[in-house]
């Protein structure tokens, strides 16, 4: 196993970690969970930058790197509805069309088909993150609070867009063609 692929792991091991400093109460498990998000989100760059750069890239890496961020910004948005930061029908949305993109490359891979993550679902992700950051941090200043619901309509956003963008990419998937 190469190290982006190690790094990939390290972050889903690192979800329940950050869950439950989320659970512990009073702002330093909140801080505790925020430096733990950050340094998995920053895995994240550094196994795609480093399979790339290094030729590492792997079917594992590319099936596997997609799904650790999925557990990792799940988790987080989960946490996040039951400290009533985000709405529960925006969390569902989000990881509804997670749901649909996994089947799709489930069925590509029966295929022999790997989908590897596409430039927009690559920006949402880091739209996500990035949202998922200011909300931690929780600063009760007026621009902040802005701040942060511009983001979580941007992730809604890119979320249906990068949706729409796998869907036309890959629907002959579907369809047989591929």
């Amino acid at each position: 196993m190469n190290l982006p692929n190690k790094l990939t792991l390290l972050r889903v091991i690192l979800v329940p970690v950050f869950v439950i400093f989320m659970m512990v109460p009073g702002s330093w498990g909140r801080w505790a969970a925020l430096a733990v998000f950050i340094f998995a989100s920053l895995t994240d760059t550094a196994d795609g930058y480093i399979a790339r750069k290094y030729n590492m890239i792997t079917d594992f890496g590319k099936f596997m790197d997609p799904l650790a961020d999925k557990l990792l910004v799940s988790a987080a948005m989960i946490c996040l509805i039951t400290t009533g930061q985000l709405p529960a029908w925006i969390v569902i949305t989000i990881i509804s069309r997670e749901f649909i993109i996994s089947g799709f490359r489930l069925i590509a891979a029966e295929k022999g088909i790997v989908i590897a993550a596409s430039w927009w679902g690559k920006i949402k992700t880091v739209v996500q993150m990035v949202m998922i950051c200011a909300l931690l941090i929780n600063a009760q200043v007026m621009w902040f609070i802005v701040l942060e619901q511009i983001l979580i309509y941007a992730a809604l956003i890119l979320t249906v867009v990068s949706l729409i963008d796998y869907i036309l990419k890959n629907k002959g998937v579907l369809s047989g063609e591929m």
